[in-house]
């Protein structure tokens, strides 16, 4: 057995990409994308057309809205090709807009809708996990639209979420080791933090833990990892969105894979449930300075992806 079908015995495979031509190759249940992604893939020739033929068929309405259209047709294209959900995208320009985000999540659902989308078993909208993106997200879980919490790098974040009743939380693996290891410049050990001692991998470990313990029913999704062990040192995780490049790499191997994540064994740790309200939840991320950096860094990367986008999309017009 390879490492990918070893991780599918506890864990939910999710693949992390734009290309879907790619999916097929490596059977995911869900699939993941956001405007970078989206970006890379519509510079390549072969999805390029899905670009062209959202700008012209679209002209005349707006390019937010012209985007959204595009969003939508990627994941389209994607839930043809997989059983489960796909997870779209909200402008991460709206990201401190709690209305503005409702108002845009509504949209890429009735768009998603006019395609005969089952929307509430196959579309998660992707939010940035700010305090008026959680909010936002609250109200949409309340209209049975499905969220995705992402750009998580806290516990705090995490407590929010599982508060708020969304469906699904990213912390984000890799981008929180990225983190560690620059801070700890020469003086880092490489060895030493690696598998179960990867700062990342623990800070999902803790937010898996919580929710198991408190029986909090939003599904937690490991994201951007940076190697094959750190996926391995998360097996048993609710999910796992995974680059098609690791993907290939688990498929590859036939090294041994362990179960990692007991949800079974959470709930006998003692682990104390938090209230956070919105000042107690501005001053836990305050006092973060990774989570504090890497959110505000992943919101701008995200943002001026989508400023890319749209400028390809005027050079169409």
């Amino acid at each position: 057995m390879n490492q990918l079908d070893a991780l599918r015995q506890w864990t939910t495979v999710v693949a992390d990409t734009g290309d879907f031509r790619q999916l097929a190759q490596f059977k995911p249940r869900d699939a993941t994308t956001n405007p970078s992604l989206i970006l890379k893939a519509v510079q390549k020739a072969e999805y390029r057309p899905l670009l062209d033929e959202a700008v012209k068929k679209h002209a005349g309405l707006a390019v937010d809205e012209v985007i959204d259209r595009l969003l939508v047709r990627f994941g389209t294209e994607i839930l043809s090709l997989i059983p489960g959900r796909v997870s779209t995208e909200v402008d991460a320009r709206l990201s401190f807009d709690t209305a503005a985000t409702v108002e845009r999540a509504e949209r890429i659902v009735a768009l998603y809708r006019a395609e005969d989308i089952e929307v509430e078993k196959r579309v998660l909208i992707k939010i940035a996990a700010t305090w008026e993106g959680i909010e936002a997200a609250r109200r949409l879980e309340a209209k049975g639209i499905h969220t995705n919490l992402t750009l998580l790098f806290s516990f705090a974040q995490a407590v929010a979420c599982g508060a708020a009743g969304v469906k699904l939380i990213s912390p984000f693996v890799g981008r929180i080791y990225d983190w560690h290891k620059k801070t700890a410049g020469g003086s880092w050990d490489e060895a030493a933090r690696s598998g179960a001692n990867d700062p990342g991998v623990q800070s999902v470990r803790q937010i898996f833990d919580y929710y198991k313990k408190h029986g909090i029913a939003t599904e937690v999704m490991g994201a951007s990892f940076r190697n094959v062990g750190q996926i391995a040192a998360l097996a048993g995780c609710d999910l796992l969105t995974i680059s098609p490049e690791l993907l290939a790499e688990l498929a590859a191997s036939e090294a041994p894979l362990a179960h990692a994540l007991d949800a079974e064994a959470a709930k006998a740790l003692d682990i104390p449930q938090l209230r956070l309200d919105e000042p107690a939840f501005r001053f836990a991320l305050n006092e973060d300075a990774m989570a504090t950096e890497k959110l505000a860094e992943g919101i701008r990367a995200f943002a001026a992806d989508a400023v890319k986008l749209e400028k390809l999309m005027e050079e169409v017009a």
